[in-house]
């Protein structure tokens, strides 16, 4: 497969500013040099705690929010050199499907104006072409064609994520970052958008960022999966290496809090003790360390590398 995005060195820093002239006194390192490659027609999940950094990475991807430093090179091009017009040609390439299906759709717009939206600006349709666009929007995410006419409040929540799908499918992309598309819908409905997105992947040739904390949601939907920890990758692998060997100390933690749906079934748990620490002032050498069971002198001065350990599985530990 060929490489459709190569991130290096990704950084996404926020300025802290204080006193009177809001002088700035610090930063908080939300995403602190990721440096990670998507290949063509792959899903590759980014998984963590709440506060890791994952959906800062996507959307500093997509420059919906401007990098702190880094480059991003999607087909050979350099988005973070784009000016304002270029980036929005080439936003047709690029979509991103939302985590939260009540917030991202405009109460005031029926069904039919928010799919339309995407195409009037871009000028890839008009006129009767637009309401057949939509129709055949609606059909593809498994919605009939008359509801294009109501309101985000008469779908149910997988419904309004259907319709937000139907909104990133609109300009034919490429590339999906998807933000937690699941995690607000219930168990059922998780299967069904799921099952959705995977049909339309292998249909339309997609390739999928897929953002979630849902351990597994993202056994099942993704080939590869990167481990991120206060602003870091700390861990990348194909999906079936990494459930049945995960390396690093903190993917081991994470995969221990994973529920075993047999109650017969014992399972031994890793707690991890003390809290995330705070990025604006993160620890010396590894950022994981005050956290970590096997933490050495070395990983309180040296921040570990992010290597290759077995074939495709990657790991930052100095335990390796």
């Amino acid at each position: 497969m060929s490489t459709i995005l190569e991130v290096r060195n990704l950084k996404k820093h926020y300025p802290v500013r204080k006193g009177f002239f809001s002088k700035q006194v610090g930063s908080v390192k939300a995403v602190d040099g990721i440096t990670l490659s998507v290949q063509q027609g792959e899903t590759l999940a980014v998984v963590g705690e709440s506060g890791c950094g994952k959906s800062t990475t996507g959307r500093a991807i997509l420059r919906l929010i401007e990098p702190t430093d880094g480059e991003i090179i999607f087909g050979g091009t350099d988005v973070r050199k784009l000016n304002t017009e270029q980036l929005r040609r080439f936003r047709t390439d690029m979509q991103m499907v939302f985590q939260d299906p009540y917030a991202s759709l405009d109460p005031r717009w029926s069904v039919q104006r928010i799919l339309e939206e995407p195409l009037r600006t871009h000028g890839s349709a008009s006129g009767s072409e637009l309401t057949s666009r939509v129709e055949q929007l609606m059909e593809v995410v498994g919605l009939s064609p008359y509801q294009a006419h109501r309101f985000p409040h008469e779908f149910s929540g997988g419904q309004r994520q259907r319709i937000g799908i139907a909104r990133a499918l609109a300009l034919n992309p490429k590339f999906i970052v998807c933000d937690e598309p699941v995690s607000a819908l219930d168990v059922s409905i998780q299967a069904q958008v799921l099952n959705l997105m995977q049909d339309l992947q292998e249909q339309y040739g997609l390739t999928y960022m897929f953002i979630s904390h849902d351990l597994s949601v993202v056994k099942f939907i993704s080939d590869r999966v990167a481990v991120m920890y206060l602003g870091r990758i700390v861990e990348l692998a194909p999906t079936a290496s990494l459930f049945a060997k995960p390396l690093h100390p903190y993917t081991q933690a994470l995969m221990s809090a994973v529920p075993v749906p047999d109650p017969g079934q014992k399972k031994s748990r890793i707690v991890l003790t003390g809290d995330v620490p705070n990025p604006e002032t993160p620890p010396s050498g590894c950022a994981f360390h005050p956290r970590c069971p096997y933490a050495m002198d070395r990983c309180k001065a040296e921040a570990p590398v992010l290597k290759e350990l077995e074939s495709g599985h990657q790991a930052a530990c100095h335990l390796y």
